[in-house]
């Protein structure tokens, strides 16, 4: 296993500047955020284009490469979430093109996984949303297939306020789905697992490790804190809304040494990523990166 970050949070600050502070830090790893350059999502953690994908060349790939392995560190992947699934079929396309182009760019960098969202149109169910899953990924299944590119899907449902209800942004956020994918698709199609999310949906995370845990392709470490007295005034057909509470590693209401123990049961070998939403922790770029510290802390115990 090796211990790195998510370079999401710091969206004005370039590559070379967010891998030295890693490299410095006692991290291995770095998983680098792939949004478009021209415009990002407007919602909190998206947006971030750490690498421009856009006729990304062999040459310029080459040397994002030889830069992160000068300072030791190993690209766990390209992330890039959006909503592949989305009701406008527009969005939808450019959504889509840009996907393939992040997995075009994975494969020159020789970059082994690309992490995303197989997305959702928050209006259907999860069956609906299944039958046009299976309409628009075989397209990028096959894509990630001709340049080598495993795909590790998020199990975050993406339900944190009224734009998402009631289904969320994201299908893949239950074992029911994850056999659906995994049977539809093929090896070509894994997880980019968070225990984080199976806490609030009451999803028993050690079991969930158990059984998925040969289709990990990546490993996104993330805490959430239940706010009982949110949860007593909302109730739980809120869908999170109003109680769940993302947080750092060790802030949370994750029991790592139980999802640990599970991992290492699973044979899970790869990245740990650690995933910074947490608002405690990100009004100034020291704050951010003194919550990545503060996970560091917690998790590396368990990252031999």
């Amino acid at each position: 296993m090796k211990l790195g970050l998510l370079t999401a949070p710091f969206p004005g600050t370039p590559l070379s500047e967010v891998a030295q502070w890693t490299a410095a830090n006692r991290f291995t790893t770095i998983e680098i955020a792939a949004w478009p350059a021209s415009s990002g999502d407007s919602r909190r953690y998206a947006g971030t284009s750490h690498v421009d994908v856009d006729d990304l060349s062999e040459t310029q790939a080459g040397e994002i490469v030889g830069e992160m392995t000068q300072l030791g560190l190993e690209i766990s992947g390209l992330g890039y979430y959006p909503n592949p699934l989305h009701p406008d079929a527009e969005h939808q396309r450019m959504v889509i093109d840009h996907l393939k182009k992040v997995i075009a760019a994975a494969s020159k960098m020789k970059v082994p996984v690309v992490n995303t969202f197989i997305g959702a149109d928050s209006a259907k169910s999860q069956d609906e949303n299944w039958e046009e899953a299976t309409r628009v990924w075989p397209e990028i299944v096959t894509w990630a297939g001709e340049h080598g590119i495993k795909i590790a899907i998020e199990n975050c449902p993406m339900i944190f306020s009224r734009d998402e209800w009631p289904s969320g942004h994201n299908l893949a956020y239950n074992p029911k789905i994850w056999r659906r994918m995994f049977e539809e698709f093929g090896e070509t199609i894994g997880l980019n697992f968070d225990p984080s999310h199976l806490v609030w949906l009451m999803i028993d995370i050690e079991r969930a490790i158990d059984e998925f845990g040969e289709r990990f392709y990546h490993f996104q470490a993330k805490d959430v804190m239940i706010d009982r007295n949110g949860l007593y005034e909302n109730g739980s057909l809120s869908s999170g809304i109003g109680w769940q509470i993302p947080r750092l590693p060790g802030l949370g209401d994750v029991d790592w040494a139980i999802v640990f123990r599970a991992l290492y049961r699973a044979g899970y070998d790869g990245p740990i990523i650690i995933e910074h939403e947490d608002r405690g922790f990100e009004e100034t770029d020291e704050l951010i990166k003194r919550g990545f510290l503060l996970a560091r802390d917690v998790l590396s115990p368990y990252v031999k």
